[in-house]
């Protein structure tokens, strides 16, 4: 499989309702439970794509465009961007979707980097 297949095919689809116990008192989603979301599917997709052990790095610019209400769905959409010899990055977009329209916005885009490790923690070649 090319390194463009894997891409494509690693791409990972999440949906989530956002409920009351995962709100902020201003009825919006934390931020911390939206970055911990987007770790969780940047990994899958990452994992997907080198189908070898893979750990968080960092996290670039993670952008809160909207605010999420409670009441809303979420899309979180992973996507490998970016390839190097032990590391990847994985854009992750989170869409909001209203429950009785059909009205749908990005609300927030940040990327992860991975890392693939060995049995010892070690960095390993991804490709």
């Amino acid at each position: 499989m090319t390194t463009e297949e894997r891409i494509k095919t690693s791409e990972t689809r999440i949906f989530k309702a956002v409920f009351p116990n995962t709100t902020n008192h201003y009825d919006t989603l934390f931020g911390g439970t939206a970055m911990q979301l987007m770790d969780e599917v940047a990994f899958i997709a990452a994992t997907r794509f080198a189908r070898k052990r893979v750990v968080t790095v960092s996290s670039d610019k993670i952008d809160f465009k909207r605010s999420i209400p409670a009441g809303t769905i979420v899309e979180l959409i992973g996507k490998v961007v970016h390839v190097g010899k032990t590391s990847m990055k994985v854009n992750v977009e989170i869409y909001t979707e209203q429950m009785y329209s059909y009205e749908r916005e990005r609300a927030i885009v940040g990327d992860f980097t991975f890392v693939a490790i060995d049995e010892f923690k070690k960095p390993i070649q991804i490709l």
